[in-house]
């Protein structure tokens, strides 16, 4: 290979990193832009709390419904039209919920929020399986940087909608603008992401059938299913740590809402700088090794959050907590998209479990802390933390040790 050839190549897998970053970035945002609008939903549209917790369901059921259609969704139309399709679906989404705010529906609105889970669920498996092939063809460890872009788009699709709150702009109009907004930024990802081949000679028909064949057996795959156990660990962590970390602080811990607050934000700030600084650790100590070792911080983390009487150590519980969630989510699926064939139906079953943990985690804990009290329902997120540190050995590249 010449100089030249390789410098070019390079150009183009920097290029090619930058824009599924951009990617994941684009999908942080949208999972936060409209949390801090909820309490202002609920207000105009005369709804209760349960509503509003079905409608938000409605994003994680069609979470699960994209991962699933993510592979067919790849083979039909190739890498870049794939990532392209579903930014602009999410744009397309995310329009409809401004224009159900608009109109008042709330039958629009919860359309709106299943095609929000749909355009996200599939643009998820897609993106990890180009950062997987970016990591790869580097030959370091990318993807918990990469996954730190979703965590900063997140914090700043939070930010878009508590800065719209202040300043008076209703959610119809942010979300048609962020929808504008959206859509023109995959006319920026989409040139940077290669062309893949597409699958010959086979139906539409038989497409389906063998991508539906083809995941049904990982789920008979018992690495995908031990790195699935992972996911889930790890996933029920950060889950518990959305719904139930202010609340604990506040109630059990005897802070006021304002400390509460800095504290979840001190939670989220330490899983984004894990991710975006990970990489180096990933690739000294192999997935494996950073697994276990964030799993531990976790369980240490856990037992001071639980524990501690003094709020500073409580602090310390929170951040440890942080980092105990930060590496499962994409150690795991680049470890699945390289375990064998077909690696989009891969991400598709590890991320199904992780999605599921996300679904029924929080409520789990709900369900334990009617009965012994929130801080000692956390309990089950250390345990869970055990139970991942003890099947990292799953996520062991298939041609190294670590």
């Amino acid at each position: 290979m010449s100089a030249g050839g390789t410098t070019a190549q390079r150009a183009e897998l920097t290029r090619w990193r930058r824009s599924v970053m951009a990617a994941f970035a684009i999908g942080g945002v949208t999972t936060a832009t409209w949390g801090p609008r909820l309490p202002a939903i609920k207000s105009q549209l005369h709804i209760g709390t349960a509503t509003i917790g079905l409608l938000l369901a409605g994003v994680t059921v069609g979470g699960i419904a994209g991962l699933l259609l993510s592979n067919l969704v790849l083979r039909r139309l190739g890498s870049r039209r794939s990532v392209a399709g579903a930014i602009v679906t999410i744009a397309v989404a995310m329009g409809v919920l401004g224009a159900a705010l608009a109109l008042g529906s709330i039958a629009l609105l919860s359309v709106g929020f299943l095609f929000v889970g749909v355009a996200i669920g599939t643009l998820d498996v897609l993106i990890n399986v180009e950062g997987a092939e970016i990591e790869r063809r580097a030959g370091r460890t990318l993807m918990p940087r990469m996954h730190g872009a979703w965590s900063v788009g997140a914090a700043v699709g939070s930010g878009i909608g508590a800065g719209c709150a202040a300043l008076g702009v209703t959610p119809a109009d942010q979300l048609l603008a962020e929808a504008a907004t959206i859509a023109l930024s995959a006319l920026l990802v989409a040139p940077g992401v290669p062309r893949a081949d597409l699958p010959a000679g086979r139906s539409s028909t038989g497409r389906r059938r063998a991508a539906l064949r083809q995941w049904l057996r990982g789920w008979s795959d018992w690495r995908l299913l031990l790195i699935g156990v992972v996911m889930l660990g790890v996933e029920l962590g950060e889950g518990s740590a959305n719904s139930w970390l202010t609340l604990a602080v506040r109630e059990d811990h005897g802070q006021s809402a304002a400390v509460a607050a800095l504290f979840f934000s001190a939670f989220a700030v330490g899983e984004a700088l894990s991710r975006v600084f990970g990489g180096p650790v990933v690739d000294r100590l192999g997935r494996v090794g950073a697994i276990r070792v964030t799993t531990t911080l976790g369980v240490l983390g856990m037992i001071l959050f639980i524990q501690a009487g003094n709020r500073w150590l409580v602090l310390v519980g929170t951040i440890l907590w942080s980092v105990g969630v930060s590496m499962g989510f994409p150690l795991g699926m680049s470890a699945a998209a390289e375990s064998g064939p077909d690696p989009a139906q891969r991400v598709s079953v590890v991320g199904s479990i992780g999605y599921f943990a996300g679904l029924a985690g929080p409520p789990a804990i709900g369900a334990l802390a009617e009965r012994a009290g929130l801080l000692h329902a956390l309990w089950l997120v250390a345990a869970l933390f055990v139970a991942a540190f003890a099947v990292a050995g799953s996520l062991r590249r298939r041609d190294a040790a670590g």
